[in-house]
């Protein structure tokens, strides 16, 4: 066996071993931000999938309620329960689309945003300083390596849901 073949195994070991580091800390993150919307969504009376769909609809919104079911992997019956328990709460508004008067689009009301920012207060406090203690090359490396993790995880969703 030569010094190459040598150095090469263990190259390859040590990848295998970080990309497992990189899933599980991916994994324990999805455990942890899951813990975090549940308490943040127990503080608001929010079950979590009410808060999935807020999210979804202050970021992307105003959108229809099918709009809103797909994006969520929800049946749209579902949506009438959801999109009420956010209309009663005061965090959304189902108003005629401009485009089609027959037709609904949810928005997102920012009365209440103040209240949801506190709750968030600390992880975004937290997110800044850990973004602040890397150099903006690797910030962007970080949001590639996220932006495609996201986009895997739409495609293998996507492949399910085609199950």
């Amino acid at each position: 066996m030569n010094i190459t073949s040598s150095e090469d195994a263990d190259a390859a070991r040590r990848r295998k071993r970080l990309t497992a580091i990189v899933k599980r800390s991916l994994r324990d993150l999805r455990s942890q931000l899951a813990l975090l919307n549940h308490r943040v969504g127990a503080r608001l009376d929010l079950n979590d999938v009410d808060l999935d769909c807020l999210d979804l609809i202050a970021r992307h919104g105003p959108l229809s309620p099918s709009a809103i079911a797909r994006q969520a992997g929800l049946h749209p019956a579902t949506m009438t329960g959801i999109l009420d328990r956010l209309e009663r709460g005061g965090w959304v508004a189902r108003e005629r689309d401009p485009s089609d008067r027959r037709a609904v689009v949810v928005r997102a009301l920012h009365g209440r945003n103040a209240e949801l920012m506190r709750l968030y207060a600390g992880m975004n406090a937290s997110m800044d300083q850990i973004c602040a203690s890397y150099e903006e090359r690797e910030l962007e490396l970080l949001a590639g390596f996220l932006r495609r993790t996201a986009e895997a995880g739409r495609r293998a969703t996507d492949e399910l849901a085609g199950d």
